[in-house]
């Protein structure tokens, strides 16, 4: 038995051991990651680490092999249809990843997959293969210098000053198309045009290497390269063009310094070619300040230049105003102790030290003011006649108030207390409307225009409770109003001062001593002081009487660009612009204005000046503009041609006319006209030389005077007389002297006209005068421009019946004096018409008187001869009948002339030689023929 079992039992055991060699029991193994390069030009892709798979079933045939490996897609599910792994040996499990397709960096430079390996299982078949665990590949794609760099433009242009060395003046910029940092990056680039002034960087920067001279040479044109890393040059060189613009410097370009103006031409621009250079310096704010100065000129600018009453009465202003500053005269002594200073305006400027200048208003004239609504009105400049410039001097370091005006006044049945004063830059007033009862207000208000040192209008309006302040016609607000509490009750008296304040202080009121002194003295000049009691001026009225007529002005607002501010000051003389945006503002600068609305403008100069300022992003660098200055010159206006016509240069009228109760008028056919003569281009109408045109305008006259030559009237014996019912209706003022008659105010040619038409001469009766010569002048804008002067000769012609009554003259004066036989000879002269009492000069009536004298003498002296010579003749009739030379004077007619000589009045002087010498002569003729 045991025999027969051992070998049976052998080849059991040899089958099991055949069974446990064939069988695959373990799995392979590979690492868990690799890391691949492969190159755009190559398909195999180097592992770390290489690809090794390992099985424990080895060195079993088939389960310990390795037949292959299988690529799975990666976690962004790529890469799997462009790799593959295969197996270089079987026995030892090595393999090789390869793309299946070209790679491309510049697509995709990294791909990730996962790799397994599998056994060749128990057999040829691969049964029971197993397999490895799945390990992840990362394959980056190693780059290829396959691109050259090409240039982001072809062309690159630059501007830059002259003179300067610049750190860039223009980068260039080049690209490779290459994935890698090697390939890709251009590490250098290179200037190929030989012998020019520039430089070139790594990164492209082109700087100049000496300063460019414009004049030299304006444009640089050159070519730049590129190279990457590995070393290949750009497809394509870009140009470089470098313009040199001469050297630029900040600040303003186009400023005139002259600027004319001719009058009547509304408004001008004052920079139409201004604009900015900032030579490219980037700003955020620009503010440009343009100053007129018109303090010069008149009272702070250009106004009307009729006088004050005048030109109320052209804006319509209510009447009965008192003033209170009047030019000294008998009836207005208080201001002749104030000193006075001239004006351009022709009106009276008053001057006030701050100590002994005061004036102390009548009781008559304060008695007419009483009320609580009044309106005061004013010119005030601070500081006196030697000023300082407002920049210069020290504003508000008065301490102590000085005082305007001061006045209680009397109402109903209680007195009323105001004060007006100024404290640096501050304008108060004192008002108490009753001081027996109410207590004290006052106004408060803060003006720069008190402390200008500058010519201002103020125009207080009260109506309390309400007070209305007007500067230069602009309305202001009390800024504070202080309920001043319980105060000394002022002296129930009326009174009122200028320049000054009575009592010992500003409050002390009580004192009732005309002799105390005034304190509180106002320093400065004042003018047009007046107060005009009742109702207040509406707002259009002042601002009518005391705007500037000339300032500055901004175009058109509509096309101010976005941004853009525009501030003008009250009087126009500042006008502020500001913005954010270069080209707006050059636009709006051209925009500025200067206008003048009065048609014979003031001429002569008003500065200019321009501030600028600018506000940069960096502040340390930023431009600083210097002030520019200049003139606007206001040219002389045409001037106006006034002409006096109308009237003969001869006046003859019959005595008894003068003697009349409404006398002569004087310029029954006055005729005023009014034009401007100006320059006329005739070259463009074909025409040589020059020429001038005269315009007739509506003008305004605001005076005519009527003078008497050589002595002046006698007031007992002749006086000239107006119709002051037309003179009132007019609102004109006259005065009538024995030296002349003026009338003044402001008022149209027609109206003039109508008031001298009315001017009439009266003689009294009995008066021995022969002839009286008158001269008429006209003006306007208080004497700005005069008229002719017209010269009228008055002749009174007197009647013979008050001289001299011969009968036969009467007979024939109808002949002697028939105006068709006289009207060449009188040319000149206003004759009537002739009736049976015609009237002669009295020179002439002299001469006919001494005429007909001699005339009766002749008569009988040649009858007397008649007679003689006919006793004669009868004793010698025989020499008779001959034809002796004898005189016949049977038909002797003598007709004598009397107005011979009147057209010539020397020749009227003297007249008795020329009557006497044909009569004598011909008395000594010896024989005349006897007919």
């Amino acid at each position: 038995l045991k025999m027969l079992l051992t070998p049976i039992l052998i080849s059991v055991l040899f089958g099991l051991l055949s069974l446990c060699r064939t069988a695959n029991k373990h799995k392979p193994w590979i690492e868990t990651e690799y890391q691949g390069i492969v190159m755009e030009n190559d398909n195999t892709v180097l592992l770390n680490p290489p690809l090794f798979a390992l099985d424990k079933d080895a060195p079993l045939h088939y389960a310990g092999e390795i037949c292959g490996f299988r690529v799975h897609n990666g976690p962004s599910g790529s890469g799997s249809v462009q790799f593959e792994a295969v197996v270089l040996d079987r026995s030892t499990g090595e393999g090789l990843v390869r793309s299946k397709e070209p790679l491309d960096c510049e697509s995709q430079r990294e791909h990730s997959f996962t790799i397994q390996a599998y056994d060749c299982g128990e057999g040829p078949d691969g049964v029971n293969s197993k397999k490895s665990h799945k390990a992840t590949v990362h394959v980056r794609v190693n780059d290829v210098n396959e691109f050259s760099p090409v240039f982001v433009e072809r062309r690159y242009e630059a501007s830059v000053p002259e003179g300067r060395l610049f750190e860039r003046i223009v980068r260039v910029e080049a690209l490779d198309a290459d994935c890698s940092p090697q390939y890709s990056q251009i590490c250098f680039y290179d200037i190929i045009t030989p012998n020019v002034p520039f430089a070139i960087d790594n990164d492209g920067n082109i700087k100049n290497t000496e300063p460019l001279d414009s004049k030299r040479q304006r444009v640089h044109t050159f070519w730049v390269t590129a190279f990457d890393c590995g070393k290949n040059r750009a497809q394509a060189d870009a140009q470089v063009v470098v313009t040199v613009k001469p050297s630029c410097k900040p600040g303003w370009i186009g400023w005139t310094k002259r600027v004319e103006y001719t009058p009547g031409s509304g408004s001008i621009p004052l920079f139409p070619a201004l604009h900015l250079e900032t030579c490219e310096e980037t700003v955020w704010n620009i503010q440009a300040t343009v100053e007129l100065q018109t303090g010069h000129i008149g009272k702070g600018c250009d106004r009307d230049s009729y006088s004050d009453r005048s030109v109320r009465r052209l804006c319509g202003a209510v009447r009965g105003e008192v003033d209170l500053l009047p030019p000294p005269s008998p009836t207005a002594n208080w201001t002749s102790a104030l000193p006075t200073l001239p004006s351009s305006d022709s009106s009276l400027v008053f001057s006030f030290n701050g100590s002994s200048h005061v004036a102390v208003v009548p009781e008559s004239v304060v008695s007419a003011l009483s009320g609580d609504h009044f309106t005061l009105q004013l010119w005030m400049r601070r500081g006196g006649a030697n000023i300082q410039a407002a920049s210069t001097q020290t504003r508000g370091n008065r301490k102590e108030e000085e005082t305007i005006v001061c006045s209680t006044v009397k109402n109903d049945d209680s007195f009323s207390h105001y004060s007006l004063s100024v404290h640096g830059c501050r304008l108060s007033l004192f008002y108490w409307p009753d001081v027996s009862a109410a207590r004290p207000v006052k106004f408060l208000w803060k003006l720069e225009q008190v402390c200008d040192s500058e010519w201002h209008h103020l125009s207080l309006s009260v109506q309390f409770p309400s007070v209305t302040l007007y500067v230069d016609g602009v309305t202001f607000d009390p800024a504070l109003i202080h309920d001043n509490g319980a105060l000394p009750n002022p002296a129930p008296r009326q009174r009122m001062s200028i320049g000054a304040c009575w009592g010992k202080t500003l409050t002390d009121y009580m004192c009732v001593d005309p002799l105390v002194k005034y304190v509180g003295g106002y320093h400065g000049l004042l003018s047009g002081v007046t107060v005009r009691p009742g109702s207040v001026e509406p707002h259009s009225v002042v601002e009518c009487l005391y705007a500037c007529r000339e300032g500055l002005d901004f175009g058109d607002l509509e096309t101010l660009g976005s941004g853009m501010k525009v501030h003008v000051n009250p009087s126009q003389s500042v006008l502020v612009l500001e913005g954010d945006d270069i080209e707006s503002f050059n636009r709006a600068v051209q925009q500025v204005t200067y206008r003048n609305s009065l048609r014979f403008a003031t001429p002569g100069v008003r500065p200019l000046k321009l501030i600028t300022s600018l506000r940069c992003f960096n502040e340390e660098s930023c431009l600083s503009l210097k002030q520019l200055e200049g003139y606007l010159v206001v040219l002389q206006p045409d001037a106006p041609q006034i002409s006096l016509s109308g009237v003969g240069p001869h006046l003859a009228r019959p005595a008894p006319e003068f003697e009349g109760p409404r006398g002569v008028p004087l310029f029954p056919e006055l005729r005023i006209v009014c034009s401007l003569s100006h320059a006329v281009n005739t070259a463009a109408q074909g025409m040589e030389g020059g020429a001038l045109m005269s315009d007739a305008v509506a003008h305004t006259l605001d005076g005519c005077e009527v003078q008497p030559l050589g002595e002046e009237l006698n007031p007992e014996k002749e006086e000239l007389l107006v119709d002051m019912d037309v003179v009132r209706e007019r609102g004109l003022e006259i005065i009538n002297t024995t030296a002349y008659i003026a009338i003044t105010g402001a008022e149209s040619i027609s109206v003039y006209e109508d008031v001298l038409r009315s001017v009439r001469y009266r003689l009294a009766k009995g008066s021995a005068r022969f002839e009286r010569r008158f001269r008429l002048s006209c003006s306007e804008m208080n004497g700005r421009y005069t008229s002719n002067e017209l010269t009228l000769e008055v002749n009174f012609l007197h009647s013979l019946d008050s001289l001299y009554h011969p009968s036969h003259l009467l007979a024939s004066q109808q002949q002697f004096l028939h105006p068709s036989h006289h009207a060449g000879e009188l040319s000149g002269h206003t004759l009537p018409n002739p009736h049976r009492n015609s009237v002669i000069p009295g020179a002439a009536t002299v001469i006919i008187m001494v005429c007909v004298g001699f005339l009766v003498v002749m008569v009988i002296l040649g009858v007397f001869r008649i007679r003689s010579i006919h006793r004669r003749g009868e004793g010698s009739r025989s020499e008779a009948k001959e034809g002796g030379n004898q005189w016949d004077d049977s038909a002797l007619t003598i007709i004598v002339n009397p107005m011979e000589g009147y057209t010539d009045t020397k020749q009227a002087r003297a007249p008795t030689a020329k009557i006497l010498k044909p009569i004598f002569s011909f008395i000594r003729k010896p024989n005349v023929t006897n007919r």
